[in-house]
């Protein structure tokens, strides 16, 4: 990435720099295999993380954090430059930050002390539990309740596909506290991962190695100071916290990429066929040009969503979702490109590029699917209408 661009100032490019030379030198480059090594290297990343000082940027400076506030474009120069490294390095900075997000923006002073710097140190697990059985998409129609019980709440339902699940120490969970359909009525909790009534209802097995659960909640009482900002303004808040972290998704698929058009480019370079190295043809010229310009294309993309929020102060759902839609399709197709380069040793467990080929697919789903970004977009032009 040009960190050169207006769209960064000194801080993001030293933090560029720094990054880069760090997570070349300290990150663990091979694949854990089984679910106890997969939590193992999980919780080994999350501490080394927190060591360094890179999940400082998931909180703001008033808990330990680095800045007076969350920073997207630094958010997304993290995960770009992991991603570019290992890609469950990534995940693992991902999830302090989207499973802390809503408790830096709704948490009270107690809430945000309590849980934030333990997060940020690498001492805590975070996670975000918002999907359900039912309610992937169409996050507003969970049906997790959460009843008042006197000085709390209790919590029955299911809650799938989340990551960090079975290692977590801390839960955000998102409920319906009122009998109000659609997303009126959820309100957000904090739910530390040993209370009773909790429990981890089952595995599961993505196709790129990370922690991954189904969670069940029955007659799970929790008091009312787990509740997260206001009753019933759950829904908003989640949506809120991906706001933030969407964009961050786009700049991870950007770096999962990055690292495919340099796998690509060396072997293209080394492969010889027919008398010539691979480079040499024109058709490898023309695949190594279209997916170098898809990568381009996307960052600016990216660090535009970005610099919005930041600097703006836009919510720019519009441009944060054309970023994370383009990013994340763009970077399937310069991976699928690069094991195609490959040819037979493309498809070979253990390279580079096959591992990123599965690491990228979820990237198109989580945080809001493709197809839900396109709705999205397609909702704002013909909200704004024809601007002539």
């Amino acid at each position: 990435m040009r960190y050169d661009l207006p769209f960064f100032d000194d801080a993001h490019r030293t933090l560029a720099r720094d990054l880069a030379a760090w997570s070349a030198a300290s990150l663990p480059t091979d694949e854990p295999d089984g679910q106890d090594a997969i939590d193992a290297r999980c919780r080994e990343l999350v501490a080394l993380l927190g060591r360094a000082g890179w999940l400082r940027y998931c909180a703001p400076a008033d808990v330990g954090g680095a800045l007076p506030r969350l920073d997207v474009r630094s958010l997304c120069i993290l995960r770009e430059t992991l991603a570019y490294h290992a890609g469950l390095a990534d995940f693992a900075f991902a999830m302090q930050g989207l499973g802390s997000g809503a408790i830096t923006l709704a948490g009270t002073l107690s809430q945000r002390e309590q849980y934030l710097p333990n997060v940020i140190a690498g001492k805590a697990i975070a996670a975000f539990a918002l999907s359900e059985p039912e309610a992937g998409s169409d996050a507003a129609a969970l049906t997790t309740t959460a009843t008042r019980d006197g000085e709390g709440y209790r919590l029955n339902g299911v809650k799938t596909w989340i990551s960090n699940g079975g290692i977590a120490d801390v839960y955000t969970v998102f409920a319906r506290s009122e009998e109000t359909p659609g997303p009126k009525g959820i309100s957000a909790f904090v739910v530390p991962a040993e209370t009773p009534g909790l429990t981890i209802a089952g595995r599961m097995t993505p196709m790129a190695p990370h922690p991954l659960a189904r969670l069940r909640f029955e007659e799970c009482f929790i008091p009312t100071t787990a509740l997260l900002g206001e009753p019933g303004k759950g829904f908003s808040l989640a949506m809120r916290t991906l706001d933030i972290f969407r964009t961050s998704v786009a700049a991870a698929a950007l770096g999962m990429a990055r690292r495919a058009l340099d796998e690509a480019l060396t072997h293209a370079k080394q492969r010889r066929m027919f008398g010539r190295t691979l480079a040499d043809l024109q058709l490898t010229q023309a695949k190594l040009a279209t997916m170098a310009s898809e990568i381009e294309a996307s960052a600016l993309l990216t660090y535009r969503a970005a610099w919005l929020r930041d600097v703006e102060h836009q919510p720019a759902t519009r441009e944060v979702a054309m970023a994370k839609m383009t990013a994340t399709e763009s970077a399937q197709r310069v991976i699928d490109a690069a094991v195609q380069l490959f040819g037979g040793l493309g498809v070979t467990h253990g390279q580079p590029v096959e591992r990123l080929y599965r690491e990228v697919r979820a990237l198109r789903i989580y945080e809001g699917a493709t197809e839900v970004q396109q709705l999205i977009i397609a909702r704002s032009l013909l909200k704004e209408g024809n601007n002539g």
